[in-house]
């Protein structure tokens, strides 16, 4: 497969006192047509790595192109060949939805004809007729998010970068987007998501990269991610009491793989939950146990064990 994103080696440094490293050497590829996502918490370099792909943010060192084109060497050229969502809203307020579309493609050379039919395909693609004549400030966040990936794929890029695309939605305008953004997939479109929900990068990537502290530790299918674990249940005690020596305890029953202290309690990684659980909980009750909650490895349980904390710290 080609690579439609090629990130080599790069830093990006702030001047301070003090200074501020927000990429440490990233190297990433993301090959056409695939949903990348790029997951990790909040400042650890995602949306700088985007910022860099855009020409938004010049690189301290290290190369990036996007589609064969050098980001830093020829931006107007590369800003024709990709599609950015922030995760704050730009659409132009003094405008209606079909305005902002019809203008994003007079922007990018088409015709007024041309411009026209483009914003009226994508307001029935993007199911927006009704709301052709609304401004901005008229829609919900959902909708806004809506018309901007909308607008973001008006003159037909070849990557679309999506910044926490849904950071702020409620919970059905979050699944409305995961379904336009899988619609990308289908186009052909390559997408970069940058997001800390792990559920959204499990559901919409065909591989994910994490990142933390601005260096990538693990990119593969989330599948593989998950299957590193080496786990197939995680148990998430909550205690009341002093955890001293259980973590150990519970190391020693069969079946457990790992177990490691956790906010308020204890993580146990298990190989089955068969017949476990019963032997967890007699372990811990001497120590105040208060709940339990069993659930499969997800990419946060990847994240945890790669760097020892959780995804939102």
């Amino acid at each position: 497969m080609t690579a439609a994103i090629r990130i080599e080696g790069l830093v990006k440094e702030y001047a301070g006192p003090p200074p501020v490293r927000a990429l440490g050497g990233v190297d990433l590829e993301v090959m056409k047509g695939e949903v990348f996502g790029l997951l990790g918490p909040n400042g650890a370099g995602k949306t700088t790595t985007v910022g860099v792909c855009t020409t938004r943010v010049l690189p301290t060192a290290g190369r990036a192109t996007v589609e064969g084109i050098d980001v830093v060497a020829d931006p107007p050229r590369l800003r024709r060949s990709i599609g950015v969502v922030s995760q704050y809203n730009t659409l132009d307020r003094a405008c209606t939805v079909r305005e902002n579309l019809y203008y994003h493609c007079r922007y990018f050379g088409m015709t007024g004809a041309e411009s026209a039919a483009r914003a009226d395909e994508l307001l029935a693609q993007f199911q927006l007729t009704d709301r052709a004549r609304s401004l901005p400030t008229q829609l919900s966040g959902g909708l806004a998010q809506r018309v901007q990936v909308a607008r973001a794929i008006a003159h037909r890029p070849a990557v679309l970068f999506l910044d926490e695309p849904t950071a702020g939605l409620d919970p059905q305008s979050r699944l409305a987007l995961w379904d336009l953004i899988e619609g990308m997939r289908d186009r052909g479109i390559t997408v970069l998501l940058t997001t800390h929900y792990m559920d959204e990068a499990d559901r919409l990537s065909d591989r994910v990269a994490i990142i933390d502290a601005g260096r990538v530790l693990v990119c593969d299918t989330p599948a593989a991610l998950k299957r590193q674990v080496g786990a197939e249940t995680v148990l998430e005690l909550k205690l009341a009491g002093n955890a001293d020596g259980l973590a150990e305890t519970l190391a020693r029953i069969p079946g457990v793989r790992e177990a490691v202290p956790a906010e308020g309690g204890i993580r146990v990684m298990a190989a089955s939950g068969e017949g476990l659980l019963p032997r967890v909980v007699e372990a811990a009750a001497p120590h105040g146990l208060r709940d339990v909650a069993v659930s499969e490895p997800t990419l946060e349980t990847v994240f945890i064990q790669l760097t020892g904390k959780a995804l939102r710290d």
